[in-house]
This record gives structure tokens, sequence and C-alpha cells, in this order.
């Protein structure tokens, strides 16, 4: 990466599910990734539990010692529906909380395979980034060629005009974990001139919750 400006990242969030899919790679390769992160020294902010891809991650990144927060809706915590969040663990009311506190509290974000939670987290930062609410990395780990219609598809509304190609730079991808973290802490912002104009306020509350708002 010589002659390439490296963002710093502290904390990744990665966007996952409680499945562990049907081939044993996606299983290795969120084991991996936990690893990958552990050895840069970068704490994971995650759905919370241990059950699926999310434990695989989280267990990964602890056993080498670095910071694990799950951020899960109280409602999954009943009945221990996804088991026990493998580090610190906050509750929140709902789904958007989550994802809020998520974008606040992470450097870049990743996403695994998955189905439609982990791609509503991830459509949804993209958005938000787009909107220029928040301006960090997200990436797709692109296992076993899992992303590839995804990814087809993106560039199809692309080339259809619904997507623009500086917004499409959003969405990074790699097939492989040290590649993609590599990939996002080079990534560079580009903002969209009138998007960027947009006024988002954070609320008055005492939790100091981000408003998503749109101000005029």
């Amino acid at each position: 990466m010589e002659g390439v400006s490296v963002r710093k990242i502290k904390k990744i969030c990665v966007f996952c599910g409680a499945n562990s899919g049907k081939d044993v790679a996606f299983v290795n390769a969120a084991f991996h990734l936990g690893e990958v992160l552990g050895k840069r020294k970068i704490d994971l902010v995650y759905g919370g539990g241990k059950l699926g891809l999310m434990g695989c991650v989280s267990t990964a990144v602890a056993q080498h010692e670095r910071q694990v927060l799950g951020i899960i809706p109280s409602a999954f915590t009943i009945n221990n529906l996804v088991g026990e969040t493998c580090g610190k663990e906050i509750k929140v009311a709902t789904m958007q909380e989550r994802l809020v506190m998520m974008m606040e509290l992470s450097d870049a974000f990743i996403a695994l395979p998955d189905g439609f939670g982990t791609l509503e987290e991830l459509f949804q930062m993209i958005s938000w980034a787009q909107l220029s609410i928040h301006n960090k990395p997200i990436g797709v780990l692109n296992i076993n060629g899992f992303f590839n219609g995804l990814l087809s598809f993106v560039d199809h509304a692309v080339k259809q005009e619904f997507i623009t190609p500086r917004a499409r730079k959003i969405l990074i991808s790699a097939t492989t974990a040290d590649e993609l973290v590599d990939k996002l802490q080079a990534f560079r912002f580009e903002p969209d001139p009138a998007l960027s104009k947009l006024k988002w306020s954070p609320s008055s509350s005492q939790k100091e919750k981000l408003d998503l708002t749109l101000r005029l």
C-alpha cells in the first residue's frame, strides 16, 4: 500500500447472522476474519449472541484478546434466543437504535454472507454514507462468490443510471479478510456535492441519539 494514505481503523462492525450457511467455507472465513481483526489489533462491534457466523467472528476476536461489543435488541435476549454475547453487551429497544449505535461506535463495516437482516444493515449503512450521514468504509467479504449476484445487480443499477458511479464506490468487496481490511483502510470518501449539503442534527435527548430527520 505504498503511496496510499491509510485510514486508522480501531473498531470494525461486522454484519452477519445466527446461521452458518450450507458451506463450511463460510464458517472458516468468519473465524479467519476474526483472527485477522485480532492480529491487527482491531476491536469488534457486532449484533451480539454466539450462534452462526456471529459466534465465529466474535470468538476468534476474543481469543486474540481484543474487545468485543455486542449490540442486541432486548427482544432477542428473551429465552436466550441467540446465545450469550462474547464480550460486553449493550441492550437496545429497537433494530434502528441498534444500527445507529453500530454506526456511531465503529470506524468501518464488513458484511458476511447472510440473509435479509444483514442485507438490510448493509444497504442502510451504504445509503447513510451516500447521504453523508457518515463517511466510513463499507465492504463485503465475498466468500466463494456469495456476493457475485449482488455486486452484479449493483453494477446493473449503475448502468441503468439509478446508482451513480460515485455512489458505487461506497461498496467495497474482496475475497479475503486481509485484502478487505486493506481496502477499508485505503478508502477515500467522495461525498456527493449536493447531498453533502444536507443538514443532519443530533437530537437533544439525554442519550444523544442521532436524529436522522432531514433539515431542508
